[in-house]
């Protein structure tokens, strides 16, 4: 099939390669920007062409540009009459759904939404990590999508685009979130005394613990530590010295973790003690401490 990019980013760049390399063929790329052009073209030798040239060309049209810029995009493409009868819309977003390129409900367009599930740092990496990464896939021709998905090496789930919101936030929490709990960790050992670039280097081994854990044994296996073990006695002395701004989301996290606990411990034949129950979820459960 042919393709065009629109919007030459890490994941358009990324893909573009991808998709060369699995026989499909580039017709043609646009960007606004000269910078990202120049490092689409170091990475696929490629001649410019305006877009009004290749645009009919195309099987599918990629819409890589940041998520604000999708509809934008599509209007341009629409309002310029830049399609052909049966070509398929394709952005990678994974908060919006493909009904966000849908304009006109008239045009013979058949719209598609395929997010790759990873974080890309940059082409390089993007390109390397294509292969094995899980995408969302939803919209007209999903069909077509899985068969994408599967020439790029990935791996295709089927989305509700209803309940995509939820499927984006569960991304979020998994990967951004990651990051803002590194940084808590972080900053909890710093009232200790260690300072932030020896505390991420102590955490980081630790993280990767559980993540391998995860991946060994899934959950609810890989829960270890205190809400594991039922131990209300460390989570109260945690509590006695939280941080104000920190508590909040350490018991919420705890409550949740609560539940967790209880599912492994179930897989076990065992159960947690009521008394340690009780305890805990009244810990978790208490409202925030005053500022400090």
């Amino acid at each position: 099939m042919k393709f065009g990019i629109i919007g030459a980013g890490i994941v358009g760049t990324a893909i573009a390669i991808r998709l060369e390399q699995a026989g499909y063929r580039l017709v043609g790329v646009h960007t606004r920007s000269e910078r990202s052009y120049q490092r689409f073209c170091h990475h696929l030798n490629w001649e410019k062409r305006p877009l009004q040239e290749w645009i009919a060309e195309a099987d599918l049209v990629f819409i890589t540009t940041q998520d604000g810029m999708i509809r934008v995009a599509a209007e341009e493409l629409v309002q310029r009459s830049l399609y052909k009868e049966g070509q398929i819309w394709i952005h990678c977003s994974g908060s919006a759904s493909s009904r966000v390129m849908q304009v006109n409900g008239n045009l013979p367009i058949n719209y598609l939404s395929l997010h790759p599930l990873q974080a890309f740092a940059g082409i390089e990496q993007a390109v390397d990590l294509i292969p094995g990464t899980h995408f969302g896939i939803e919209g007209d021709k999903e069909d077509i999508g899985v068969e994408i998905v599967t020439h790029l090496g990935g791996i295709p789930h089927r989305l509700d685009p209803q309940q995509k919101p939820l499927y984006h936030a569960g991304a979020v929490v998994a990967s951004n979130y990651l990051v803002t709990l590194a940084g808590m960790a972080v900053r909890l050992f710093e009232k200790v005394g260690i300072n932030e670039k020896e505390a991420l280097a102590s955490l980081l081994p630790l993280m990767k613990g559980a993540i391998q854990n995860l991946e060994n044994v899934g959950l609810p296996q890989a829960l270890t530590g205190p809400i594991a073990r039922g131990d209300a006695d460390v989570i109260r002395g945690h509590l006695d010295q939280m941080p104000a701004d920190i508590d909040s989301v350490y018991r919420a996290l705890g409550l949740y973790t609560l539940e967790i606990g209880r599912r492994k411990m179930e897989m076990t034949g065992g159960a947690y003690a009521q008394e340690s129950w009780e305890e805990m979820n009244r810990l978790f459960a208490e409202q925030d401490k005053l500022q400090r």
